[in-house]
Order: structure tokens, then sequence, then C-alpha cells
């Protein structure tokens, strides 16, 4: 179907052609929905395409000044800048304006003439009440089953090891059989990869192309949309959101940038519509980001980029949520508390490979409400003739890898420098880390004292770029103090820990810096620091050699050291 003017052609006589094309479109679709609705025919319908061809700048000042500017890259500019100043400006700009023929348009007064008002929609087929644009009008809460039966059993112990997206795959499973009108799961091809193919067996990925005998799990319809286009599938959630529904897009960690400019603009939206009385809350967009940067065993450098959470905290505090769930349960509270939420968007971090499911589920719980907290099982007493109730030094961490690290450098702590005394704090909730002032999950001062102290070193390992903690704590009494490891962007196809090695964030670096930190620990034991680097070059040495991580280190249990 084709509308489109040329050069010199008759305005009105495009308009007209348009408006032809657009009727034969919409019914053309409307003929296609039928047969579709009707199960008459499997075939995939050829959707119309208009196609509009009309000159840059038509119908406005075709020459100014001497120079052409109709069809040409002036149009894309002010054609004409100084009306005030320049009489002949100003004469083709009455004579631009004059051509819409204004006056049978408006009355005197300004108001549009009879005739175009009977054109205004009414009621909600307006634009702006719609309830298909206004989706927060006809948005119903999720029916959510219990996630706690979905729970990995720790049996009392810290040792159990679990997936985390597996898990939560499982429930989703349940969260799609439940809610099958209003919740899709997006994805570029990488449900299965993340571990979340449970769905599958609720549900099928939608498919509207040619189906071949060796497909699997494809349908003509399903709650799994998957393309390999970030983009697409960006726009298609939020859309979906839009209209009242829920959603969840997961996708690999370092390929979410693709859609950093699309988070900013759907960021900005909501802070737009935030002041809108008429406009109705809609489902918060839910990021889940895994295969991540600590966990790229077959990918390698290219798959290795936290940075997302760096564009995430820039945007309107109010607007976001970044959670880093250490654990299986943990994960499962974090979503449960995501799906419901409303007006923000949610940024969910969490590896696909087997971890120490640290937290029972009540303990996980009440970890997410909380945010962020000692673990007083993980840390280690110290003398136990100390007087000082504050710790020599407090191991902080933020994400499944640093966590698993940082507990099992306290547990070498435990066992070869037993009169240090170590708080183990670890954070769920990003935000937390802000001052409340600047978001409304931050902690007070006092609050944030009270965990991570207020001259005690805090040896922090984390997920992402170091220096995204010190942008959220720059305000904090212990500033000075806080020490951060993270991504320092070196990576290659490795094995987990000589990854963590490459980037400082294993846990003989800890224990090492934590020697350095302490006043005085470097001198009572000249040498433990020979012993730990010692360790880590044996532990490198085996990865480069076996091409994997040495038993200690896979085979490490919580309690042995």
């Amino acid at each position: 179907m084709v509308a489109g003017g040329l050069d010199g052609e008759d305005p009105m006589k495009v308009h007209r052609r348009m408006a032809t094309a657009l009727d034969d479109a919409l019914a053309a679709i409307d003929a296609a929905q039928a047969a579709a609705r009707s199960g008459a025919g499997d075939a995939r319908p050829a959707w119309p395409l208009i196609i509009l061809r009309t000159p840059k700048g038509w119908t406005g000042p075709k020459v100014v000044d001497g120079e052409p500017v109709e069809n040409t890259w002036r149009a894309h500019q002010v054609p004409l800048d100084s009306v005030r100043e320049n009489p002949e400006h100003l004469r083709q700009l009455e004579q631009w304006l004059a051509s819409y023929d204004p006056v049978a348009l408006f009355g005197e007064s300004g108001e549009p003439a009879a005739s175009l008002a009977a054109l205004k929609p009414h009621g909600d087929a307006r634009m702006s009440a719609t309830p298909f644009a206004n989706g927060g009008r006809i948005r119903t809460d999720l029916r959510l089953s219990d996630f706690r039966a979905h729970a990995v059993d720790t049996a009392g112990s810290r040792t159990v090891t679990a997936s985390a997206t597996h898990g939560f795959g499982e429930w989703l499973a349940d969260v799609i059989r439940d809610n099958p009108d209003t919740f899709r799961l997006f994805g570029p091809d990488e449900t299965v990869s993340n571990k979340l193919d449970a769905v599958f067996e609720v549900t099928d990925r939608v498919w509207a192309a040619r189906l071949l005998d060796t497909d699997l799990n494809l349908a003509r319809s399903g709650r799994v949309t998957e393309v390999l286009s970030e983009h697409l599938l960006q726009g298609l959630l939020e859309g979906y959101l839009l209209t009242g529904r829920h959603g969840i897009l997961n996708t690999y960690e370092a390929f979410v940038h693709i859609v950093d400019s699309m988070f900013n603009q759907h960021a900005k939206w909501l802070e737009a519509t935030r002041d809108i009385e008429w406009r109705r809350p809609i489902s918060s967009f839910v990021y889940l980001l895994s295969s991540h940067v600590w966990r790229q065993d077959h990918n390698g450098f290219s798959h290795q980029d936290p940075g997302f959470l760096d564009v995430v905290v820039n945007k309107q505090a109010h607007l976001v949520r970044i959670s880093l769930a250490p654990d299986a349960n943990t994960l499962l509270a974090v979503m449960d508390k995501a799906l419901r939420d409303v007006d923000t968007v949610q940024v969910v971090i969490a590896g696909k490979q087997d971890q120490p499911a640290w937290l029972s589920m009540d303990e996980a719980e009440a970890h997410v409400q909380r945010g962020a907290g000692a673990w007083d099982w993980a840390g280690t007493p110290g003398s136990p003739d100390r007087d000082d109730p504050l710790p020599d030094v407090v191991l902080a961490c933020a994400g499944d890898v640093p966590t698993l690290e940082t507990v099992a450098a306290a547990d070498i702590i435990r066992h070869e420098l037993p009169e240090v005394n170590v708080r183990v704090v670890n954070v769920v909730d990003l935000m937390k880390l802000q001052d409340q002032r600047e978001h409304p999950h931050g902690f007070t001062d006092d609050q944030f004292d009270e965990l991570f102290t207020t001259d005690r070193p805090v040896v922090f390992d984390f997920h992402g770029y170091p220096s995204l903690v010190h942008q959220l704590t720059y305000r904090r009494h212990n500033h000075d103090n806080i020490h951060v490891r993270g991504f320092q962007e070196k990576g290659t196809t490795t094995t987990p820990f000589d990854m963590a090695m490459l980037n400082d964030i294993d846990r003989f670096k800890l224990v090492l810096d934590v020697l350095e930190y302490v006043p005085g620990l470097s001198a009572r034991h000249p040498d433990a620091k020979a012993s730990l680097q010692e360790r880590r070059d044996a532990a490198r040495e085996y990865a480069y050699t076996r091409g994997e991580d040495h038993p200690d280190i896979t085979g490490w249990e919580f309690g042995q050291g």
C-alpha cells in the first residue's frame, strides 16, 4: 500500500490517498485477526505496510535567502531563524502559516471550528483516557502462589548448594500458570541458559513464523517471548506494562547495556508521569540479570560487565531498586517483593550456578525486609577476653560470588587468626548504602554506623565496579575506612576462582586486606602474608595446568577453614 507525494503534488490529493491506504490497512488487519481468532487456517498473515513518501520540509518555504530548503538538510534546521529582524523572513512565515488556512479551522477566539470539534474523541476514546494507554486503570495484582513452597531446605546447615535461578524458575512457572492473561516472560533466547526452563512445563514460546517438526516449545500461543534483540524485548515489555499487565525481562548481565538508553527513557517517563493525577500506577519493570560477570566459564571477557548498576543508580532514587541475591532462598523473597511493586524499575542480579544456600527461608525473608544485616553465624568472636564490643574489621559483601568469598575469608580468619573479631555484613538491597535523605530505602546515619561502625576498617567485596560503593557511601562517617574490592575490568575464559583472583575479590586477597588494615595484626602474624600468597599462587597454577579449580576451592564448605 502506497500513500505518497512527489515534489509539487497537491497535498490534499496525498491526504486522500493516505486516508484510503489507512482504511485498507485496518481492514486487512481486522480480517487477519478474525481469521486467527476463529481458528481458520494456520497461515502466517502478510501484515500491511504503508509507505508514505514526501519531500523533507514539504509545504514549508521552498527557498530562503536564495538557498533551497525543501527536500534538503536545511529543512531539518530552523528554516526562518530571524523573523524578528528580517521582514522578508516574517513575510515568508506568514505565507507559510496562512497556507494551512487557519481562518477555516479556528474562529476569531482561537477555538476550533465546529467541523473540527465534531471529530474530537470523547470519554475513553481519548488517547489520554483509554485504559489501554493508561494501563493502571485496568491493572490487577498478580495472583502469586506461596514462593516458600519452592524454598531450598537448608536442613539447619550452611553447606547445602542450589541454583538460585533454577529454584526461582520453578516458582515462575506457578506465576505464569496462575496469571495466563496478564504475565509474560521476555528474554533473548536465554530462558534455558539462565535455568528458568521450568516455565516450559506450563507454557511455550510464542511463535508466529513457520513451525518445524524439530522445534521445541514453540507454539502460536505462549507466555514466553524470545527474540535475539534486547531492544525489541525492552520495548515489548514496556508496552505490556503500560497496558496494565506484568512481566520480567531476563538476560545476560553484560548485554543489558544494549538497552541503556531505553531504560533511561522508561525511567524518565515514570518520573514525568509521577505527578499527573489521572495516570494510575503500572507494574514495575523487572530485570533479572544472570550469567553474570563472575560466572562466565565458557564465554569470557566479552560477557563480563556489571556496569548496568552504575547506569541505574543515576536515575531518581524513588524510581530504582537494585537487589543482589546472595542465594536461592533470598532470590525467591526478592522476586516476590519486586513483582508486587509499582512505578519502579527493579534490577535483580542472581547467579545460575550452584552456590551455597546460606539462609533458611525464614532467614532470607527477614534479610530481604532489612535489606542488609550482619550474619552473626559467619562472623568470628575474636579473643574471649576482649572488652571491646565492636569488631576489629567488617567484612561486607553484595552479590553471590562476593558473598561466597567473604564467608570463606571469615572462615580462614576464624581458624588462622582467631583473636580477630570479624563482623560479616551482607547487603541485598544496594540502595541501603545510600543516605536515607537521598533514597527512600537508605539507612539513616545511625543505622549505617551501627552496622558498619564509625571507625573500624571495612573490606567490602562487591559484585560490580568498586567506585559505585564509594559513590553511594561518600557521605557516611566511616567512608575513609571503606576499602572496596570489585570488578577491575580484568577477565578471560578461565575458571571461576581464577576470575575472582584476577580482580582481587577472592578469599585470600580479602584476608590479606584484613592483615593490612587491622592495626598490629600483620606484625603478630609475620608469616601469614606469605602463606596466603602461596595459596593464591598454587590455586592459579592448578587452574592453568588442569583447566579447573583446585578441590580445596571447589570442595570448600563453611566451617572447615
